[in-house]
């Protein structure tokens, strides 16, 4: 083997290594589900973001009958003095009900899309509607005080994300110390929900994940039709 086939072999080499690996191997990179972005976590392969250009499938009207999203909200037990996080909350489709729910305390509608951002801005203008802020967030942090929200909601969402790892330690940081994660996830464990397979998550992986960002699963309500209803706390 002569020096320029060393060298070359040494390259490609580097080259694999690097897209295989990134940072602190927090994160790989590697192919995987077609709809899949072919950047993995622990394990699972983050999906792509809905755009703003899905906002009509979050609003469909049948999106009650799917899933159930009123008992999602009994599921959360929220108070009159609660103030709520929706993370990723698109178009407000859970914020406008959550707000009637917790009317003596604060809901933040939190996004990174400003289109989003802009239709629940409307929402609120036009609803005159007195108890929800819309903020903002990254890719990295959700951009709330820290000790500032009792309950987080994360619906279909929390698969998407870039930065899982950061994202957690930044709804860590938000939360109060007794606050719950409301992760709703479409299961993974179950081939008869109607959604590509890098869009669903299992309870495994959820733990796995949350366990490591020091959270623990206080219970997962089985009760919707075709999500988890996974409740997170504080180790």
């Amino acid at each position: 083997m002569n020096k320029i086939t060393t060298l070359l072999l040494l390259c490609l080499s580097s080259m694999a290594i690097a897209q295989n690996t990134s940072h602190g191997d927090t994160y790989t990179y590697k192919k995987g589900d077609p709809n899949g972005t072919g950047k993995w976590y622990m394990g699972r392969e983050i999906a792509y973001v809905m755009g703003y250009e899905g906002m009509d499938w979050l609003d469909r009207p049948e999106r009650e009958k799917e899933e159930n999203t009123s008992k999602l909200l009994k599921n959360m037990n929220i108070q009159s003095g609660n103030t709520v996080a929706d993370i990723g909350a698109g178009s407000g489709y859970h914020v406008f009900k959550i707000a009637p729910a917790a009317k003596n305390g604060f809901v933040y509608a939190v996004d990174i899309q400003d289109e989003m951002l802009a239709v629940m801005d409307y929402r609120i203008d036009t609803g005159k509607i007195d108890n929800v802020e819309v903020v903002k967030g990254s890719e990295k942090s959700v951009n709330l005080a820290v000790n500032s929200v009792d309950k987080v909601l994360m619906v279909d969402v929390y698969h998407e994300f870039r930065y899982p790892k950061e994202m957690i330690a930044s709804i860590k940081k938000a939360l109060r110390a007794r606050g719950k994660v409301y992760l709703i996830e479409y299961r993974a464990e179950d081939a008869r929900v109607p959604i590509k397979e890098v869009h669903k998550m299992s309870e495994k992986q959820a733990v796995k994940e949350f366990k490591a960002a020091g959270f623990k699963l206080e219970k997962n309500i089985s009760n919707l039709p075709w999500q988890h209803c996974m409740v997170f706390v504080k180790a």
